[in-house]
């Protein structure tokens, strides 16, 4: 065989195969995803899943968006299919459980909810589970300013006090929940009762003095999380003061305060003084060069 066709056939041989070889280090370079489950339930009514979704990249996790996952409870099935969720660009994706599954909620005390990813062209195929147990929280309020979480669990049919859970007794706030006093998290007793005394008396309430108290347990690896919410009069009435029409820092420039108005124009009128100043004198200075 000549050595230009041996040529030929080398570089033809090369064309077939490297898409074979492109396709499997594509194959090959498939990232691995993190998904992670978490349960909430807030006063005790339809509990919701959260998803989060990340990958690590050069020893840091990346969170990662736009991940189709499903949902399942208990068995990856049909009859037990929660839904279809999409994260966000933060990694995460939230979903209610439907009234389709509550046959299958209602057969068990302790339920491990599944989340699958099937995998793309980026990322391969991945897996993530949460069990939790069926509980509940109650929050009561006494008149001497006591607040009292109560924390149960479902066995068989009876919801069973618990022990050594850590609650966080707080106060709602904008930003983030402000506790209701020094200690930061409370542990239940044999009773299943944490509490705490209220010592927030100055903080802010509505026009009535009512302020939000919150009973809640945090990533608890049995329960998840779950939250309470009660209202109580026990804060400082918020009377909204409106004072548009008057003079202030923030009011518009027609209803700036007098003495922001005296500096400014003092100043305008100091410096416009020395401008006139100087060209006088300089008219002065040219009409006496002139004599000279």
């Amino acid at each position: 065989m000549k050595p230009l066709n041996k040529i030929c056939i080398g570089l033809l041989s090369i064309i077939l195969i490297f898409p074979y070889f492109e396709a499997f280090s594509q194959a090959a370079e498939k990232g691995d995803l993190n998904v992670a489950v978490s349960y909430f339930i807030t006063n005790n009514k339809v509990p919701y899943l959260q998803v989060k979704v990340n990958t690590k990249v050069k020893g840091k996790f990346i969170n990662v968006g736009d991940i189709p996952v499903k949902l399942f409870l208990d068995k990856d099935s049909t009859g037990t299919f929660i839904g279809n969720v999409t994260t966000n660009e933060k990694g995460e994706a939230s979903a209610y459980i439907p009234t389709s599954v509550k046959a299958e909620w209602a057969t068990s005390i302790k339920h491990t909810f599944l989340a699958t990813f099937d995998g793309n062209k980026k990322y391969g195929p991945a897996k993530g589970d949460l069990t939790v147990a069926r509980a509940k929280i109650l929050i009561d309020a006494g008149s001497d300013k006591t607040v009292t979480a109560s924390v149960f669990e479902l066995k068989d049919t009876t919801w069973t006090p618990v022990k050594g859970v850590e609650v966080i007794l707080a106060v709602r706030r904008m930003d983030s929940d402000l506790p209701i006093n020094e200690t930061p998290t409370f542990t239940t007793d044999s009773t299943g009762k944490a509490s705490g005394d209220f010592k927030r008396d100055s903080i802010p309430g509505d026009s009535k003095g009512n302020i939000t108290l919150v009973a809640k347990i945090v990533d608890n690896d049995q329960y998840g999380n779950l939250l309470i919410e009660k209202t109580m009069p026990w804060g400082a009435k918020f009377v909204p003061v409106n004072n548009f029409n008057e003079r202030s820092l923030f009011a518009t420039r027609n209803k700036a305060p007098v003495w922001i108005l005296i500096i400014a124009y003092s100043i305008a009128i100091s410096v416009w003084s020395v401008l006139i100043m100087l060209v006088f004198n300089l008219l002065r200075i040219r009409k006496l060069g002139r004599e000279v």
